[in-house]
C-alpha cells in the first residue's frame, strides 16, 4: 500500500475542524433560543397593568399571558412623556390613520355667538287670580256665572246669596237708622253723638259682610231689607274655578268662584345647570310659538327661581308677557331663546373634546403623532365649543375616532413599560 500523502492528511484534519466548529455553533444557537423562550412574566389579559412572576389565571379563570423577550421589546415602544396622567401620545403613520379614519380641524380665533333655547310654559300671573269667598253662610239662590271660561268683567253680577244674618243686618240697620233720626232732635251732645256712632257702626258692619254700596243706597231710600243680596265681580277676567251651583248651601271661607286676569301672563321655562350663568333678571329673550311659528313676541326675565330642580337638574326662570289678544293660554308650550353676549377665544368642533368626567382632553397633532392635552372648555353653539386655556390659535385637533385615540392612549400609559 502506498503511503498517504501529507497534502492529503492536511485536508482531512480541516474538514475535521469545520465540522467541530459548525457543531459548536448549534449548540450555542440551542441555548439561545432556550433562554429566549423563557417568559419574562406574565400579565392579566384584561388588565395589563396587573402581571405575575408564574403562571396562574384571573377572577375570570382565564390564563395570564406570557410576554417574552422578544416580544415584549415592540409591544411596549418608548413614548414622550404627556401632561396629562394616565394617557400617553400616539403616533400613527398616513396608513394607519386613513385604516382609523382619523381627522383633524385646525383650532381658530373666533367670536362665538351662544344662543340658549328652552321649552316655556305660559302660566297665569298670580298676582291676577282673584278667589271670591262670602263672609257669611246662606244658599245661592241665583247664579249668574254658570260655565268655566265665562268671561266676566268688574261689577257684573256673579250670584245672588240669601242669608238670614245679612237679612237680620238689614233690619237691624234701618232701626238704628230711625233711632239716629230721634237722637238728633235731642239737646243733648252726648245723645245725638251716641245716634250717629250706632249708625255708623252698623252700616259699616253690612260693608264688611260685602253688602254693595247700592243695596245700602237702595234700602235706606225704600227702607225695606231685601231677602237676597247680589256680589258683584271684584275684578276683570275669566271663571277658572267654579265649585257652586244654585240651592247650594255655602259657608264662610268657601272657593265660590276664581277669577283669572289674562291680560297679563307668565312664561315659565327651565335651563339646565350649566346655562344658570346667563340667567340675569332683565335679560331680554325671544318667545315663538310652535303652533304658530310666524308670532314673535320679545319679554324680559322677571324672576329667576333660588332652588333648583333635583329630578331633571334644571333651574327655572320667569318671563312676564303682555296678552291682549289671548293668543298665550295657560298650560300653552312655547319656545324661549334668551340673548347671550358674544365670547371671543379658541374655537374647536365639539367633537374634539373629550369628557371624562375628571378632565376634558383634547388631541393635538404634530408630525403625525397625537399628544393629549388637558383643556378649559367655556360655552358652545352651533356644534363649536370655546376653549378657555390648553390650546392655541392654529394647531391641530382631532375630531374624528378621537375615542380610538382615547383609548389607544390610556392602553398605552397603562402597560407597564
Amino acid at each position: 500500500m502506498k503511503p498517504v500523502r501529507p497534502i492529503v492528511r492536511l485536508i482531512a484534519l480541516l474538514m475535521m475542524l469545520a465540522v467541530l466548529v459548525i457543531l459548536a455553533i448549534t449548540l450555542s444557537g440551542c441555548r439561545d433560543q432556550t433562554a429566549a423562550a423563557k417568559p419574562l412574566y406574565y400579565r392579566n389579559p384584561m388588565d395589563p397593568k396587573i402581571t405575575s412572576p408564574v403562571p396562574t389565571k384571573d377572577s375570570m379563570g382565564m390564563d395570564y399571558v406570557a410576554v417574552y423577550a422578544e416580544a415584549s421589546a415592540p409591544a411596549v415602544p418608548a413614548q414622550a412623556p404627556s401632561g396629562v396622567p394616565g394617557f400617553a401620545p400616539v403616533a400613527m403613520n398616513e396608513q394607519e390613520l386613513r385604516l382609523a379614519g382619523v381627522q383633524t380641524a385646525v383650532a381658530e380665533s373666533q367670536v362665538l355667538r351662544r344662543t340658549l333655547r328652552a321649552v316655556g310654559v305660559v302660566a297665569p300671573d298670580e298676582t291676577r287670580v282673584r278667589h271670591v269667598h262670602t263672609k257669611i253662610s246662606g244658599w245661592i239662590e241665583k247664579l249668574y256665572v254658570n260655565s268655566m271660561g265665562q268671561i266676566v268683567r268688574a261689577g257684573q253680577p256673579l250670584l245672588a246669596i240669601y242669608s238670614p244674618q245679612i237679612l237680620a243686618t238689614q233690619e237691624e240697620y234701618l232701626r238704628t237708622r230711625e233711632t239716629a233720626g230721634r237722637f238728633a232732635a235731642s239737646s243733648i251732645p252726648e245723645v245725638r253723638r251716641g245716634g250717629e256712632d250706632l249708625l255708623v257702626a252698623t252700616r259699616r258692619r253690612l260693608e264688611l259682610f260685602d253688602v254693595p254700596q247700592s243695596l245700602i243706597a237702595r234700602i235706606e231710600k225704600t227702607g225695606k231689607p231685601e231677602r237676597t243680596v247680589t256680589l258683584p265681580a271684584p275684578v276683570s277676567g275669566y271663571v277658572t274655578g267654579k265649585e257652586i251651583f244654585e240651592g247650594m248651601e255655602v259657608q264662610p271661607g268657601l272657593d265660590l268662584l276664581v277669577i283669572t286676569d289674562l291680560s297679563r301672563v307668565w312664561v315659565e321655562a327651565d335651563f339646565y345647570e350649566n346655562e344658570s350663568r346667563a340667567l340675569t333678571v332683565g335679560r331680554t329673550a325671544a318667545v315663538t310659538l310652535p303652533n304658530d311659528p310666524g308670532v314673535h313676541l320679545t319679554a324680559r326675565i322677571a324672576y329667576v327661581y333660588p332652588t333648583l330642580d333635583p329630578q331633571s337638574r334644571t333651574l327655572k326662570a320667569r318671563l312676564e308677557l303682555p296678552n291682549p289678544k289671548m293668543i298665550l293660554k295657560p298650560g300653552m308650550y312655547v319656545d324661549v331663546m334668551p340673548e347671550i353676549e358674544a365670547t371671543e377665544g379658541v374655537v374647536v368642533p365639539d367633537s374634539a373634546v373629550i369628557d371624562s368626567g375628571l378632565r376634558k382632553v383634547v388631541f393635538v397633532e404634530k408630525d403625525g403623532a397625537f399628544a393629549p392635552r388637558e383643556v378649559t372648555v367655556g360655552g358652545g353653539a352651533d356644534g363649536k365649543v370655546i376653549i378657555l386655556s390648553g390650546l392655541q390659535p392654529g394647531e391641530h385637533v382631532a375630531v374624528r375616532a378621537n375615542f380610538l385615540l382615547d383609548s389607544e392612549s390610556r392602553l398605552r400609559a397603562a402597560v407597564p413599560r
